[in-house]
């Protein structure tokens, strides 16, 4: 007998066409539930692509404000009101809340008042971001909210091994993991393009040193620009040029420091998988990361990847197999590492086949399976949350 279809209300800040992995993987999980015959509402701040009113009754738009330091990017505004109106009237059976700013409070409130079971997705570490926005005297009351914000739900979904260790030990409770996936006939090797990679001034044996990402204080890019520089050091005769694809406020000192880089800005779907599959080798310095889905995308595309052993590169890279990996934080170790991948091109021929080889199994298909059964599983009782509970944090709480 199949499982009677679920009407599941999801909530998030961010959302395509935003170019975010957040989004990326929001927009896979929605349309994955929905052919699935599970009724989505969406829930999100206005973006400039909609129109002024909408008449989709699966979409609520709510006023939002800049995220600083992210342009494009938005908080949404709290919407208590609103949503106890709405889910009054066609009440969800289950939500999934994916950040934490006034948008997710306020759906997370009124979720408790109407008891309504609640998922929480930690999809970004936010409590890192504040000593790179130079307020790390902010670290530990961000790791206490999002702490009391997650603790309230009946589930926190986490993408990575290691990001639930990371927050068991810091207290988080009642997490499960949910990986991300990877559409690998979009970014497929066979996208190889000779003229787009002509157009960035290198020949068949020359060298695309790539990087996709934010262009952010955050994505560690200051060993980007080592690595780079380790790379033609050890290997003076070797042509390479570094191409990066993606845009932040960051983009304006790179460039100074990178004189003879390519910046693409930002690319989507068969135009940044194009750019993925002309490359060779790619570069992801990031310590912040709860996922990283770049690394797959990358994978996908045949590229030997260089990244720390930890988030998606802890569970998809095996070190001199499929890529290469350094310690976390040891950067003389990843720019040994990059540098290694050269010393012979039949083995970084290899590991670029195998990184095909492991990431043509990661689908979204089964990924999406788990997030449903997640959310069913949060639907039985459970009787250790109160609904009465405390809807503020501890003012007493200040564990790190």
């Amino acid at each position: 007998m199949n499982a009677p279809s679920l009407h599941i209300a999801l909530i998030s800040e961010t959302f395509p066409p935003e170019i975010n992995g957040v989004a990326n993987t929001l927009g896979r999980l929605v349309d994955g539930l929905r052919s699935l015959g599970h009724r989505v509402q969406l829930i999100r701040p206005r973006q400039e692509a909609d129109q002024a009113t909408t008449a989709d009754a699966d979409l609520l738009l709510t006023r939002g404000w800049p995220l600083p330091g992210y342009p494009g990017l938005q908080w949404g505004q709290s919407s208590l009101h609103k949503l106890l109106r709405r889910w009054k009237r066609q009440r969800p059976d289950v939500l999934y809340i994916a950040t934490e700013g006034p948008l997710g409070l306020s759906a997370l409130r009124a979720a408790r008042r109407l008891a309504i079971p609640v998922v929480s997705g930690f999809h970004t570490n936010f409590q890192q971001y504040t000593g790179h926005y130079g307020v790390g005297l902010l670290t530990r009351a961000m790791t206490n909210y999002l702490r009391w914000f997650h603790n309230r739900t009946q589930m926190t979904l986490v993408p990575s091994v290691g990001q639930k260790v990371e927050l068991e030990r810091r207290d988080f409770e009642r997490l499960a993991l949910l990986a991300r996936g990877v559409d690998s006939q979009l970014f497929h090797p066979g996208r190889r393009c000779d003229a787009l990679r002509e157009s960035w001034g290198l020949g068949p044996d020359d060298l695309a040193v790539l990087h996709v990402g934010r262009l952010a204080a955050e994505k560690n890019l200051g060993l980007l620009v080592k690595a780079f520089q380790a790379l033609r050091l050890k290997h003076p005769h070797r042509r390479m040029r570094l191409i990066l694809v993606g845009d932040g406020p960051l983009r304006a000192s790179l460039q100074a420091q990178l004189p003879d880089a390519l910046f693409c800005g930002l690319q989507r779907g068969e135009t940044l998988a194009k750019h993925y599959a002309c490359g060779d080798l790619f570069l992801f310095p990031s310590l912040s990361e709860t996922f990283g889905n770049v690394v797959l995308e990358a994978l996908a595309s045949s590229l030997a990847v260089v990244a720390f052993d930890q988030a998606a590169a802890a569970q998809h890279i095996h070190h001199g197999h499929n890529g290469m990996l350094a310690r976390p934080a040891d950067e003389a170790g990843f720019c040994d590492a990059a540098c290694e991948l050269l010393e012979d091109a039949e083995t970084l021929r290899g590991m670029r086949l195998n990184a095909r080889r492991h990431a043509s199994h990661l689908s979204w298909e089964g990924i999406v399976a788990l997030f449903e059964q997640h959310l069913r599983n949060a639907m039985q009782p459970r009787a250790e949350i109160s609904v009465n509970a405390q809807l503020a944090p501890g003012a007493g709480d200040n564990r790190p």
